[in-house]
This record gives C-alpha cells, structure tokens and sequence, in this order.
C-alpha cells in the first residue's frame, strides 16, 4: 500500500484508541454491552476530534462477527469492508452536497430494505446541519419511528443549526477539544515509531498549532516532517510555520517596562519586515499577557502551555506589573484585534496600539493612595521645612489677590535642592499688608475711559471663570464718578448673577482701576430710544461723522 498521512495511518480502531473522548467511548461501550442502542446518534464538536471516527467504530462494534470486549476485531470480513468502505449496509452522506429534499427522499425510500449481510444498516451524514429546512422535516417521521434494522448518526460541528425536532430525536454527545498535554503524548508516540528525534519544546508548537484537534496536529506533523526530515527542533519550527518567536513577546514587555517608544516603533517595524500576520502577532502577545498574569496570581507556572526554558523568564516579569496593569494590556490588544479585521491599515493600528501600552500609567491601589495621603497628612500637621525656605498655608483669597503682583516679584528660589525636614518649633510668617488703594472720594474718570477699563475687568473675570466673564460681558459702564462705577445689566439674571458675585467683582474692578471704588448695578429699562444714553464709541462716532440714528418704523 502506498503512503498514508498520519491522520489516517494513525486513525483510531477501537473505542479505547480514541483520544480524549471517554466519557463518550465508555458510554457507547455499555450501550452494546447491555444491548441498549438507539436509532439515532448526534456526535457534536469542533472539528477533528473524533466525531467520525468513532462513528465507524460504532458501526464496527455493533456489526463485528466476533467482537472483543465489546469493540470490533477489525480482522472479520465485515469489519475489513467497513475500514475499506466497501461494505454496502454502511452508508456515509455527505450533508453538504447532498442536502436537498430530493437526496433525502432516496434515504427514506432505502431505509425499508434490510441489510444485505450486517445486523444494522448505519446511515452516518457528516455535517448534518447543512440540510436544508425542506430535507430535515422529510426525514422526521423516519427519525422518530426507524425500521428497527436501521441506526442514523448525525456529525456536525455546529450543532445549534440543528433544528430542535431533530435534537429531541437523538441521543446527543459532545466531543470535547483534545488536551494539548494529550496531542503532544501521540505526537510523541508517533514519532518514536517513525524514529524521528523531535524534543518537547517543538512537540508543544505543533499541539498548540493544532489548537485542540489532533487531525490539525498530525497534518502540521506531516508537514514539518517533510520540511525539516528525521531531526525536528522548536527553531526549525518557527521558520518553517512562519511563527511568530516568542522573544518578540518579551521584547515587547521588556519595552513596555522601559517606557521605549521609540523602540516600539522599531518593534512594529522588524515585526513587518519578518512577514509576521499581524492578527497572529496580536493573538500570541494575549497569550503572553495572559501567561504573565497567571503567574502573578497564582505564584507558578503549572498553568501556562511554554517550553520549560521560558517558564523563569515569565515569573520575572510577574513582578514588574499589577494584575490591573495586565487586565488593562489584555483589553488593549483585544480591541486592537477586533478593529484590526476591518482595517485597511493594520500596521498603523499596531503602532497606536503598542504606543498605547508603553505609554500606560501605572495602576495604583486606592489603599495606598491613603496611606500617602496619611503620611502627607502628618508631615503638614507636624510642619515641613526645606531648606532655605520656609512653607506654611497659603494665605486667603483676599491676601492673594492684593499681594499678587508683589509677591510675583520678589520670590526668587535660593536651591533647587530642597530636602525635606521636620521641625518641631512653629512656623511664623509675615504676610504682607495688602495693597493699599488711595482715597477716591473725589475720584472721577471719563466715561470712555471707564468702559476700557471695565473691559479689562471683564477680561481677567473671564480668565478666572469663564461663566463669570460670559456674564459680565452683557454689561456697560453707564457712569463713574465720586468713587461710585454704575453698571447697567441687561435682564434680572445677569443681575442677580452679579449680586452674588460683587464682592469678588468689586476686588477686580479696584485692582484694574488703581481706586477704592463701589460698584452700583442697574437695570435696563426699555425706554425712548432717542432719550437713550449712547454708548461712548457710538458717541465718538456720530459726533465725528454727524451720524443721526434711524429708527426701525422710520
């Protein structure tokens, strides 16, 4: 016989050959023993797990002429037939090209003739959801009551598409992903048959490339062999799978670590240099957080699928981060991961998303955040001195205000090294007398000159509180004289607004004024336009261009 690829070479012949599946093989088992068999079968499950294979195993057992501990001999003529697929009563149905209404009809006209040699006619469709709604409700009534000669099992990797009368119809077992632990055992079985040197390392790529399916695993098999012969190494793997090496996930911690954003950019860059997929980059590095964050909560490294020789090198970036810290990278890269499918420039997606990393802040518990304030708490209690300066509470709003300008002036740092010490006598400041505006009983300005002024006023409002400058930019200067500002407001809100606020207005208004001044609010009254007071540029400008106003009735 020719050549044979792993897969079916190595294609399990009795229940107990089926890897990972127990609870399903034991079952089955019991069924024959104690003659308990249904007409109808679903075996559901990712694929190349053993769905099919254990359905021509079944098929077999319950037709073997000589059964051994209730599995098939695999030596009778019948079992022979079977393996070979030449045995007339076994029929296997592709449901993807035979899932018409037409395909099922020729199934249910079939099923009412009796085996040609075997005890049962098995009827195995593989990808069973495929069918069309048409073909599963013409084979309902011949699923519900079967010729008792006749047994259907059902394969199907999806089996929510199973419409629910078919469910209830059958008996259901779920195969489950095959262990990584468990593929690289028959990994490791296979190619010491074979006599190929392969070490752990690369046996654990290959199980994990598989991805739970040991069909996937033996055909990836296959193929390193082919390209690498009898010696197999991890680094052979790699080049030959185009994977991505795991160093690329420990530089990208290592920059991460070192807050280098250059060097993720150059990471990024030899990243596509080397024709890694970016998905797959993206994929490992999840893995990679996720390893790093196993460790750190459970203090080993039992837990995480790596050669043995990566296992330190993960519990000392254990210490560098904080489970926030690597729940925060995690959810990073998997939004990374999902914007990327759609995408039309997934490398400049990656920088931003490693840019992102780097710069991330440090998680800090809320606990210790108290315990800093505790400590700050009672350094100010006690009294700090640096040296060469003295500090204490900064002095009120008022005293700030009236001694702004001066104490700008004359501060002058004496060290840019201040050590910190605690003292124990009391700290004394002499603040300063705040600034002294003169009398201004007699003061008077010209209006023009008030209103520029009061412009200046509403500018620094505006620089302190932007809502308090909107405000008090509706205003106008109606009159300044003998100490007194009267401001007029357009409606009851900005004037209340300002009563509110005029003690800290009236502050500005003397600072900007250089006087002892009281403020006065009006209102304005809707009164003759042409007995109205003109504001001071509507003034200039009419007395200079002998402008006259033009009501709107006029």
């Amino acid at each position: 016989m020719g050549y044979l690829v792993t897969a079916r070479k190595w294609r399990p012949t009795v229940f107990q050959d089926v890897i990972g599946q127990s609870h399903i093989t034991t079952t089955l088992r019991n069924a024959i023993a104690s003659n308990r068999l249904s007409h109808a079968y679903l075996f559901s499950g990712p694929r190349g797990v053993g769905k099919t294979t254990t359905a021509r195993i079944l098929a077999k057992a319950i037709n073997c002429l000589n059964p051994k501990d209730f599995n098939p001999d695999n030596e009778c003529e019948i079992c022979k037939e079977i393996t070979e697929g030449r045995n007339m009563d076994i029929l296997e149905i592709d449901g993807a090209s035979n899932r018409g209404i037409e395909e099922i009809r020729n199934l249910r006209e079939s099923v009412k003739y009796v085996p040609s040699k075997n005890k049962y006619k098995v009827y195995v469709i593989d990808e069973v959801h495929m069918l069309t709604k048409e073909a599963f409700n013409a084979l309902l009534k011949t699923l519900e009551e079967p010729p008792p000669h006749v047994i259907f099992i059902f394969a199907t990797t999806e089996n929510h598409k199973v419409p629910a009368t078919i469910l209830s119809r059958c008996q259901r077992f779920d195969f489950r992903r095959i262990g990584t632990d468990e593929i690289m055992r028959q990994l490791r079985l296979i190619a010491d048959s074979d006599n190929i040197s392969i070490d752990d390392d690369a046996l654990l790529l290959i199980a994990k490339k598989g991805d739970g399916s040991m069909r996937d695993a033996q055909s990836t098999f296959d193929q390193i062999v082919s390209f690498c012969g009898k010696d197999i190494s991890a680094q052979k793997i790699i080049e030959a799978l185009n994977l991505v090496d795991q160093e690329i996930f420990f530089r990208t911690t290592d920059l991460i670590k070192t807050k280098d954003t250059k060097g993720g950019i150059a990471l990024v860059e030899d990243i596509m240099n080397r024709g890694y997929d970016i998905k797959e980059f993206l994929s490992g590095l999840n893995e990679h957080f996720r390893n790093i964050l196993i460790v750190l909560t459970t203090g080993s490294t039992r837990l995480i699928e790596v050669g043995e020789s990566y296992k330190k090198r993960y519990e000392e970036d254990a210490n560098s981060f904080t489970e926030n810290d690597l729940v925060r990278l995690i959810r990073i890269t998997n939004e990374t991961e999902n914007s990327i499918k759609w995408s039309q420039q997934p490398q400049f997606k990656l920088e931003v998303a490693i840019i992102q990393m780097i710069k991330m802040d440090s998680s800090v518990q809320v606990s210790d955040l108290l315990n800093r304030i505790e400590e700050l708490k009672k350094k100010v209690d006690g009294g700090i001195k640096l040296e060469g300066k003295v500090l204490a509470s900064p002095p009120s709003l008022g005293t700030r205000m009236a001694s702004s300008d001066n104490a700008a002036k004359s501060y002058t740092p004496k060290s840019q090294d201040l050590s910190v010490q605690r003292i124990k006598e009391p700290i004394v400041i002499n603040e300063q007398e705040p600034r002294a505006f003169p009398s201004s009983t007699n003061f008077t300005i010209s209006l023009e000159e008030a209103s520029e002024k009061w412009g200046a006023v509403v500018n620094k409002a505006s620089q302190e509180r932007i809502m308090l400058g909107s405000l008090l930019s509706s205003s106008r200067v109606l009159d300044c004289s003998n100490g007194s500002i009267k401001i007029n407001f357009p409606d009851e809100f900005h004037l209340d607004f300002f009563r509110k606020n005029r003690e800290h207005i009236t502050d500005l208004a003397q600072n900007i004024y250089g006087a002892k001044l009281r403020l006065e609010a009006t209102l304005q009254t809707k009164s003759n336009p042409k007995n109205e007071t003109l504001h001071p540029l509507v003034a200039a400008l009419k007395t200079q261009l002998g402008a006259s106003r033009i009501d709107k009735g006029d």
